[in-house]
């Protein structure tokens, strides 16, 4: 049995003030509720937005409190993200590569792969030519009797916000005839959405994971005071792949 957490969007942003200090003490927050668990975890992810702005003080930031809480989760982009910042600070790669960012992790039950979903510029997803290709190696390259989970910011259907679905992934079809070609597929994890949400992709489990710097009020809870909720508290979704190969996920608020 495998057990992760997945948290997303924290938005850290240096130059933001008030709102800065906000987003800062709620990662840290859902960070310290993490480093305590008395139980382990397989793995932590974080599913894109770590910078608010895509600045190297943001990652810089963003790796310190990671360090602090003995955290250190597998991450992607998501489109507050900049590639060249996030791969040298983050991951001590080459800052001038401009190429997406794509990771695989090989856990001892599972392969977790790393999508990069973001359009440098824009605010939606799509997972391009080359990020498909190395994700339908990465799939056929690994264990057959193992889960693979993919990973990835931006959800690629309509989650009926009307916030974010403007701004999904879209090209998903592109993805569905990838992961439709591989057995080893237990489902896909993603952020973007602010609100925890849980639905189907390709006949796979697909899960939202709730946003930690705010959440996303849909539009049959009203929006008279903006899209976006910054009062309730941070979420976690925790992930439960069982020996019967069902993907169960928990969400905890984390006061």
């Amino acid at each position: 049995m495998l057990v992760f957490a997945q948290i997303s969007d924290i938005h850290l942003g240096q130059d933001r003030g008030d709102e800065g200090e906000r987003a800062r003490a709620r990662a840290e927050r859902v960070l310290a509720c993490l480093a305590g668990l008395p139980g382990e975890l397989d793995a932590v992810l974080l599913t894109g937005d770590i910078a608010d702005h895509g600045t190297e003080g943001e990652y810089r930031l963003a790796a310190k409190l990671f360090a602090e809480h003995g955290v250190l989760p597998l991450i992607c982009p998501g489109n507050h993200d900049v590639r060249g910042p996030y791969r040298s600070v983050l991951l001590g790669g080459d800052g001038a590569d401009a190429s997406p960012v794509n990771q695989a992790h090989h856990l001892l039950g599972a392969t977790l792969l790393m999508c990069d979903s973001s359009v440098p510029g824009k605010g939606h997803g799509y997972l391009d030519d080359t990020t498909l290709a190395w994700l339908d190696a990465e799939l056929t390259a690994a264990p057959d009797d193992k889960p693979a989970f993919v990973c990835f910011h931006h959800p690629p259907v309509p989650l009926h916000g009307q916030y974010v679905d403007p701004i999904r992934q879209f090209g998903e079809e592109r993805l569905a005839e990838v992961v439709g070609r591989h057995g080893n597929v237990a489902g896909l994890l993603c952020g973007h959405s602010h609100t925890p949400a849980v639905t189907t992709f390709a006949g796979l489990p697909l899960v939202a994971a709730p946003g930690v710097v705010s959440t996303l009020r849909m539009p049959w809870e009203g929006e008279d005071d903006g899209p976006l909720d910054h009062e309730l508290p941070p979420l976690i979704a925790f992930h439960v792949y069982d020996d019967e190969g069902r993907l169960t996920t928990h969400f905890r608020v984390v006061p």
